[in-house]
């Protein structure tokens, strides 16, 4: 050993006077003073360092599909957010006579385009039915009147708004005189006459009962109308002789025709809470939010239509989707922390602690989470859903983001840089979360990012299914819509279902963009690439 080390002193000394030999046998001729300019300094950078979130996002901007996705992301969560505060409608809101109505839009009313109205084709007895609802009222079931004919059917738009047409209601004394007074101040018709109840038709239901105001026969067990001599329908009113006392108590419009030939028309009929009226619901409507209870709502209009019970499906959208970013973002969050630290622990220790925490999340993933929340919903009833939701998610909802931070750094531990950091005596602590952590961040952030569209998929699915209930009060959700709208595609009643789809649809698609854009800019080993 010894004798190794002074041969090698003993070639290095040679060497080292070889070269000093060579150097001072070269002529002085062979040397010249550079020129200042022939001087060459390292050059200061043009332009400034740029950090590391910097460069992330100059990557993520350069990717059109990610910023594509992003925006998408950005409107739909504007609309969960704000999307209840454009419209005069509550989540509690609902009103039995606005059921399945088709979605409108004011700025095509005068279209054939969004515009609260279908396509239909009757037979002569039910387009008589809508049609004479505009001829009396002025409110046209049948669009603008207009309708082609081919054979034996009538070719109509039918508008949801006005189909309704006039109703039997029972109102208070008090209330009575009210609708007469707003009456008298709008110049606008609300209460039509009545009509007796032995003239009213049998084989009908009690919501389209009010809209036979003429004359009709039972004729081979169907109702038919009976028409005059020029076929028009016969009106039959409640009526009495002008001069005859009175018991209607009514002092404000008539329509049209009234008091002419010597009939006055009755339009109430007393009863033992006060009067039986028939109202145009249309108006009525109008009269009871405006007058009554003044809550904003000016007339019945409904972007996204109506549900099975009424609601407004634009403002149960946009709640049901705020609760479900809310509670995903929440979900994701606490997911990601308590992953993030088991799976550095695991990843970065290894040995029997790895092989223990392994076990352990293994032993949680293979409990299912439907189980839990059935479990959990028989233990705490129908009181808290959301607590449910939150506890089923959060018990093994880490376990993945766990098992991904334990592979990065498994993956990075050996690397050269953090086997320098470690000798140069840097704390455990600093080599996990400043050295290892920071590469793993891409994919971390995009199994982030993809967390939540699962999350909201996840609470979509249990609504749907029925097994958590998030319908109470000023809760709804996307599922519980996107549920009850499926029962109604048979009926020909698609948009109750469209639309919580086309949000589904348009939120997974754009968190997968925007999930692999966040991935390939968090991804350090491509910082430069680019240029």
């Amino acid at each position: 050993m010894d004798l190794s080390i002074r041969e090698l002193e003993w070639g290095l000394n040679n060497m080292s006077e070889m070269n000093k030999t060579d150097i001072m046998s070269i002529p002085k001729e062979k040397f010249k003073f550079a020129e200042v300019g022939d001087i060459s300094h390292d050059k200061k950078f043009s332009t400034k360092p740029r950090s590391y979130m910097a460069d992330a996002l100059s990557r993520f901007c350069k990717n059109k599909g990610a910023i594509a996705g992003a925006i998408v992301i950005m409107i739909l969560f504007l609309y969960a957010c704000f999307g209840s505060l454009l419209t005069p409608y509550q989540v509690s809101y609902n009103d039995t006579y606005f059921i399945h109505t088709l979605p409108k839009c004011e700025w095509f009313a005068k279209t054939n385009f969004w515009d609260g109205c279908e396509e239909k084709s009757l037979n002569k007895e039910t387009f008589d039915y809508y049609y004479y609802i505009g001829e009396e009222t002025g409110h046209n079931a049948v669009k603008n009147q207009e309708y082609t004919q081919s054979g034996k059917l009538y070719n109509i738009r039918l508008d949801s708004y006005h189909s309704t047409g006039c109703i039997y209601k029972k109102v208070e004394v008090a209330e009575y005189e009210n609708i007469q007074k707003y009456q008298n101040e709008t110049g606008i018709q609300v209460i039509y006459p009545t009509v007796a109840k032995r003239d009213r038709p049998k084989m009908v239901g009690q919501n389209m009962i009010a809209n036979y105001y003429y004359k009709t026969e039972e004729k081979n067990g169907r109702m038919q109308i009976v028409y005059d001599a020029n076929g028009d329908i016969i009106p039959v009113y409640k009526s009495h002789a002008v001069g005859e006392a009175s018991v209607d108590n009514y002092n404000s419009l008539r329509i049209a025709g009234d008091g002419e030939n010597g009939i006055v028309y009755e339009y109430a009929q007393p009863n033992d809470t006060g009067f039986e009226i028939r109202v145009n619901y249309y108006e009525y409507y109008i009269y009871y939010h405006n007058y009554v209870l003044k809550d904003g709502i000016t007339k019945p209009s409904f972007l996204f239509g109506t549900t099975a019970d009424g609601q407004d499906i634009f403002t149960c959208m946009a709640s049901g989707a705020l609760f479900s970013f809310a509670f995903a973002i929440l979900v994701a969050v606490v997911n990601l922390t308590v992953g993030a630290i088991y799976g550095a622990i695991e990843g970065y220790y290894g040995g029997k602690l790895d092989l223990f925490m392994e076990r352990f999340s293994d032993i949680l993933s293979a409990i299912p989470s439907v189980i839990v929340i059935t479990l959990l919903r028989l233990h705490m009833g129908s009181s808290g859903p959301i607590v449910i939701l939150f506890v089923a998610f959060f018990a093994t909802g880490w376990i993945g983001m766990a098992s991904s931070t334990r592979m990065q750094f498994y993956r990075f531990k050996n690397q050269e840089y953090v086997l320098a950091a470690r000798t140069l005596g840097a704390k455990d602590s600093r080599i996990i979360w400043k050295h290892i952590f920071p590469n793993s961040l891409g994919t971390l952030v995009t199994k982030c990012a993809l967390i939540i569209p699962s999350m909201i998929y996840s609470e979509v699915n249990l609504s749907y299914l029925g097994i958590i209930s998030l319908t109470s009060g000023n809760l709804t959700s996307v599922g519980t819509i996107l549920s009850n709208g499926q029962s109604l595609l048979r009926l020909g009643i698609p948009h109750v279902a469209a639309f919580p789809s086309v949000f589904l649809a348009l939120l997974l698609l754009s968190f997968n963009l925007f999930g692999n854009g966040l991935r390939d800019a968090f991804n350090p080993s491509l910082r430069g690439s680019e240029d």
